[in-house]
């Protein structure tokens, strides 16, 4: 990756070129930005530049270091992610045991986020973290020197999932630095890290994607320009989403029928008890997928609550989900959703993934809310005077 192939950006390219031509890159780099931002491919081309363009290298050198970037090889370059147990590391995985799968995530899915790795991975139904382990490992590889005789690179991506131990030995690592190493660290959520981490790291906030960058990145893939733009108004400044709607293979298909098969089942279940047998097997089926798509499906039905909310209002040109399910109007359901009931809606959504997030029993808690949704939906709608 290099920075002109790095969508939009275009100040943060700039800032980080300016800050390495005059020497003055901070030792540690914390990019902090939602999916499909651009946090891992901006990553990625400053760790090429630092590894590739610095003073003391030949021009052989600089050359053969491009290349090793390109294979995603390069000996000086360090990468930690999420990891979790499978048949390829047993106990104790750290990324190293990863790196294949990791470069075709790189090379396939570089705007991707946890769950796509997830998948990728073959652990979608575990939640992946950076353990104690591969802190240990990283500072055994910092203590070396570099193989080029210049600066290592460490880039830790999703770093909000240390555990504490882990977060420890980093921290250390982050306040002695080794001599001519530069860290980058990527997270979508900055208040899940320890402050200590955060104050010893230059941070960089990525915007969401222009609409116009969204469509330079969907035309690179084949796209034709009018698919391209209505393609860029629904990623939301998502470029990983808008790939996602470009190839149709985007989790939100499957999201679709889960949602539809639950509202239905709900207007069935209004006094007739044997429809709540459905509920169940909703939520048992729910249940089954890992915890990063039980998440993201929650996170998918608050966005279509509010996009209801918007159609009651008159206010359709600021939707963007989109709902493609065969005999299933929107329009017809949105008025279910009003100012009677959308608080709690949202609250018992917000309760759920908070739930999720913290290995609740998932058949317990989509059983909880399929019921509790299914009551708010039948809410009398508010009169106003």
């Amino acid at each position: 990756m290099h920075f002109p192939e790095v969508l939009g950006q275009e100040a943060i390219k700039s800032r980080l070129k300016t800050a390495i031509a005059s020497n003055h890159l901070a030792h540690a780099q914390l990019f902090v930005g939602a999916e499909g931002s651009g946090t891992l491919a901006m990553a990625l081309a400053l760790a090429r530049e630092v590894l590739c363009s610095g003073e003391g290298l030949t021009e052989e050198q600089k050359r053969a270091g491009h290349l090793k970037m390109d294979h995603l090889n390069h000996p000086d370059l360090h990468f930690v992610f999420p990891v979790a147990t499978s048949d390829i590391a047993k106990t104790k995985p750290i990324s190293d045991h990863y790196a294949a799968p990791w470069r075709t995530f790189i090379q396939t899915q570089v705007y991707g986020n946890l769950f796509d790795w997830y998948q990728l991975m073959g652990t979608e139904k575990k939640q992946g973290n950076i353990s104690v382990e591969e802190a240990k490992d990283l500072s055994q590889k910092l203590s070396l020197k570099s193989y080029e005789g210049g600066y290592k690179v460490m880039l830790i991506w999703g770093v909000e999932k240390m555990n504490t131990a882990a977060a420890n030995k980093i921290l250390k690592l982050l306040e002695e630095p080794p001599e001519k190493t530069l860290f980058i660290l990527i997270t979508e959520d900055e208040e899940q890290l320890l402050a200590t981490i955060r104050s010893r790291c230059q941070i960089t906030y990525f915007k969401k994607l222009q609409e116009i960058d969204i469509v330079k990145g969907l035309l690179a893939e084949g796209a034709v320009t009018q698919n391209a733009k209505q393609i860029a108004v629904m990623a939301e400044g998502n470029f990983n989403k808008a790939l996602d709607l470009f190839r149709q293979d985007s989790e939100e298909l499957r999201f679709g029928e889960w949602f539809v098969f639950w509202v239905r089942a709900a207007f069935k279940a209004k006094g007739n008890k044997s429809a709540i047998n459905e509920l169940l097997n909703w939520s048992g089926e729910v249940a089954k997928s890992g915890r990063e798509i039980q998440k993201n499906f929650l996170l998918y039905c608050l966005s279509l609550f509010r996009e209801a909310v918007l159609m009651g209002y008159g206010l359709e040109q600021f939707q963007h989900t989109q709902i493609e399910v065969s005999n299933f109007d929107f329009k017809k359901f949105a008025p279910f959703v009003h100012e009677g009931n959308i608080e709690q809606i949202t609250a018992a959504l917000e309760s759920a993934v908070y739930e999720i997030e913290r290995n609740g029993n998932a058949k317990m808690v989509f059983t909880d809310l399929a019921i509790s949704l299914t009551r708010l939906l039948h809410a009398t709608k508010t009169v106003s005077n």
